[in-house]
Parts: structure tokens; C-alpha cells; sequence
């Protein structure tokens, strides 16, 4: 009986030194950032089904105070829209703050159905806000829109979030 006891300890060490030395690779992988979930996460850019998501881009400034959030969107309303407002933010502590939104055509023109306008938030503060150039950042979008037939009492409003790689 003693010699099955053993066998069956020894076996069982044999595959704790196994394992122990599969979680420190593991563990060393992770630190160094191989294993790093972001990294193989893909860029997206998600809104809801009124606006279509043609393009984006997150860019880092130089200095980190003059990075610029792009976005390319469709309206996919159903009709023609005006905007009212447009606003980028992070889930960060330190509040993403950019100067005023430009768009082509201009944020004061309608906006056709199926017409794409290009969004640029420049001048924003995307070194203190955490970003850092070659890793993943998120930004969120909100969109806040009315429809021309209807007028600017009837607000609605689109959230979305770009997911990407800082450039």
C-alpha cells in the first residue's frame, strides 16, 4: 500500500512543478505586455442605427495637448437632420476637453439622408486624459440632432464610442 501512495505523491508533484512553472510563464507574459487584451482587441466605432460610422481616428499631439478625434458618419435617419450639438468624451478622470467641433459640410447646414459629414474635434488634451501613442484609447460621442420637418423642439439624441489605436 505505501508504494502506491508514493507513486500516486510523486506523480502528483510532477504535474504541481507543471503547472506552477505554466502560471509563472504566464505571469511573466502579462507583465511584459504580450498578453496584453487590448492589443488584440480590433478598432471599432459603434453608434446606433440612425448614424453609420464610416471612418474615425485618434491622434496624439506632440506635446499632448493638441491631439484631434475624427469621425466620418452617415446619416442614416430617414430623413433630412439638423444638428444641435455635438460632444467627445472619456471614461477617464481627467475630462477630455477639445476646441469647438468642425464638420464638412458645416455643422449649420442640413444634413441629407445618406449625406456623410467628416467631424474633427481639434486641440484636444489627450496626454492628460491618459492616451498614449501605439496603445488603445476610447472616446465617447454624442450627437444630438433634430429633424428639419419636425423642428428643433424634438431633440433626439445618437451615443456612440470609437475604440482605436492612438496614432
Amino acid at each position: 500500500m505505501e508504494r502506491k501512495s508514493q507513486a500516486a505523491l510523486e506523480f502528483l508533484t510532477t504535474y504541481a512543478w507543471a503547472f506552477l512553472v505554466i502560471l509563472i510563464m504566464i505571469g511573466a507574459l502579462a507583465y511584459f505586455g504580450i498578453l496584453r487584451p487590448s492589443r488584440l482587441l480590433p478598432d471599432r466605432c459603434n453608434f446606433g442605427p440612425e448614424v453609420d460610422c464610416q471612418d474615425f481616428q485618434i491622434a496624439y499631439g506632440t506635446d499632448g495637448t493638441d491631439g484631434t478625434v475624427l469621425v466620418k458618419l452617415k446619416n442614416n435617419v430617414g430623413e433630412s437632420i439638423n444638428i444641435d450639438g455635438i460632444t467627445v468624451t472619456t471614461e477617464a478622470s481627467v475630462a477630455l476637453a477639445c476646441g469647438a467641433a468642425t464638420s464638412v459640410p458645416p455643422i449649420g447646414e442640413v444634413w441629407p439622408v445618406g449625406g456623410i459629414k467628416d467631424f474633427t474635434f481639434p486641440a484636444c488634451n489627450t496626454g492628460a486624459v491618459g492616451f498614449v501613442a501605439e496603445e488603445k484609447g476610447k472616446v465617447s460621442i454624442k450627437l444630438t440632432y433634430y429633424s428639419v420637418r419636425s423642428g428643433s423642439t424634438y431633440l433626439h439624441d445618437v451615443n456612440g464610442e470609437i475604440f482605436s489605436t492612438i496614432i
